[in-house]
């Protein structure tokens, strides 16, 4: 099969590697499409706790596509469905994953593209974060997560206020129905019941300590994966704040988020269009990742197709 191989910092290359074999409670999936996670950034610029190159297919983890072969075991799933799944090697055109991290797509979802696990991830922040209709919330970073928090938490009945860096990024939040979408350079000027840090810096951590009001609740959806943080423990004490670590390893957690996920999108929660905005073959996967680390106006997520 073909993948590509990161063979060192911004150097991918096409492979042919051996064909995956599902053991039992796996799936082997004819990858339709992988999304490309902002999570692999630092590994594209390269940083000391990587090592290269990597195995063909990684770091893909949010692939969609068709069952191509059912492991001994596996029950729910047969040859041809059409599935969202978590697995690390997607950037291919075959990998394998465990049963329980797939979830069928609908027909209603047919010839979409459907990153399942960004996607179920946010599902799951949203659950962890307990909003409820007529709640302020802020959400603090308006990429991919912060985007398709913005719509679920307004589908919930929040009322809600983005803070994005990027005028791209507030023009979007707005346009998926935040009240009001602020700059970092602005002066706090009010606090709230919810807030959903979901940029993964110091900064945005920072500032959404900030927002979070008396007694509310401030959610940890960014993945803070660079460095340690340091924390305005006086701040979190005196407000008396609860704060939530919501990312999820359990795999049936995955798999329940990106069930929701697809409820959400069906419905129209959730407006995929908004979200996914380039569409690469797998041979560019170069170019999917540094539109990922630049993120220059317009974009969103990139997904890469075989």
């Amino acid at each position: 099969m073909t993948a590509v191989r990161v063979e060192a910092p911004r150097t991918v290359h096409s492979v042919i590697a051996p064909r995956h074999e599902p053991a039992p409670g796996e799936v082997l999936v004819r990858v339709e499409g992988c999304g490309v996670c902002g999570s692999s950034v630092p590994l594209w610029d390269g940083r000391p706790w990587f090592e290269y190159p990597l195995e063909p297919g990684s770091t893909g983890h949010e692939g969609w596509g068709t069952v191509e072969e059912v492991g001994d075991g596996v029950t729910g799933l047969s040859t041809g469905d059409r599935i969202a799944f978590v697995s690390y090697h997607a950037f291919a055109e075959l990998d394998v994953a465990d049963a329980r991290a797939c979830v069928p797509l609908p027909e209603a979802l047919d010839g979409r593209p459907f990153p399942g696990e960004p996607l179920g991830c946010a599902v799951n922040v949203l659950r962890r974060s307990d909003i409820r209709p007529g709640q302020r919330v802020a959400v603090v970073g308006i990429g991919f997560l912060g985007a398709a928090l913005v719509q679920l938490c307004v589908a919930a009945g929040a009322e809600v206020v983005a803070y994005s860096r990027r005028l791209y990024g507030r023009e979007l939040a707005r346009a998926l129905g935040a009240r009001s979408a602020v700059g970092f350079a602005q002066p706090v000027a009010e606090t709230f019941e919810r807030v959903l840090e979901a940029g993964g810096a110091q900064e945005t951590l920072d500032l959404a300590s900030q927002l979070t009001a008396e007694h509310g609740r401030l959610v940890v959806a960014g993945y803070h994966q660079d460095a340690p943080r340091t924390v305005d423990m006086r701040l979190w004490n005196w407000r008396g704040i609860d704060v939530v670590n919501a990312h999820e390893r359990d795999v049936e957690t995955y798999a329940a988020g990106i069930r929701g996920a697809v409820e959400a999108v069906v419905a129209g929660h959730v407006d995929l269009d908004r979200l996914i905005t380039h569409r690469l073959p797998l041979a560019r996967a170069d170019d999917a990742f540094e539109l990922a680390r630049t993120r220059p106006d317009g974009y969103v997520k990139a997904v890469v197709e075989p």
